[in-house]
């Protein structure tokens, strides 16, 4: 089962890389056709081409920010289906800080069909943990090392 959980890493890593570089086509191509994400906001979307055109009109539109990820987990759930938990946090172009109100949960559901994997369900999850400050910073303080060890690599 080692090799599917490095497989569904890799499908995640992809996602972000494509995130990350502003390509809509290279975030979605481990979509299945009839994967479902759900955004940040709450927003929906089922199907390869619509999640596509979704992230396509953000890129369009505004200039995010990349993500710092650290998966967490990474658990089969059977010999073709296998979940990944991350936590994630963006850094916005003119500071080098984890900015807290945007710090999420990421999980990525994968399923393996006609012996290839792909994604069947991504969800973004606000981390706002609502009366727990101490939670916020953690993971915050968490994500933030990711930052500094890439800045600290490109000095």
């Amino acid at each position: 089962m080692k090799a599917n959980t490095e497989v569904v890493e890799t499908l995640y890593w992809e996602l972000i890389h494509g995130w990350n570089d502003k390509s809509a086509p290279q975030m979605c191509a481990g979509f299945a056709n009839d994967g479902e994400m759900i955004g940040f906001d709450g927003s929906h979307f089922v199907g390869q081409s619509h999640i596509q055109q979704h992230i396509n009109e953000i890129f369009t539109h505004h200039t995010p920010a990349p993500y710092y990820c650290k998966v967490t987990a990474v658990r089969c759930l059977g010999e073709d289906v296998a979940m990944l938990r991350a936590i994630a946090g963006m850094v916005s172009s003119d500071q080098l800080l984890i900015n807290p109100a945007v710090n999420t949960h990421q999980t990525l559901i994968a399923v393996k069909s006609a012996d290839q994997w792909q994604i069947s369900l991504f969800q973004n999850t606000p981390a706002q943990f609502h009366g727990q400050p101490e939670q916020v910073k953690a993971m915050t303080a968490e994500l933030q090392a990711l930052v500094d060890v890439e800045k600290e690599l490109t000095e």
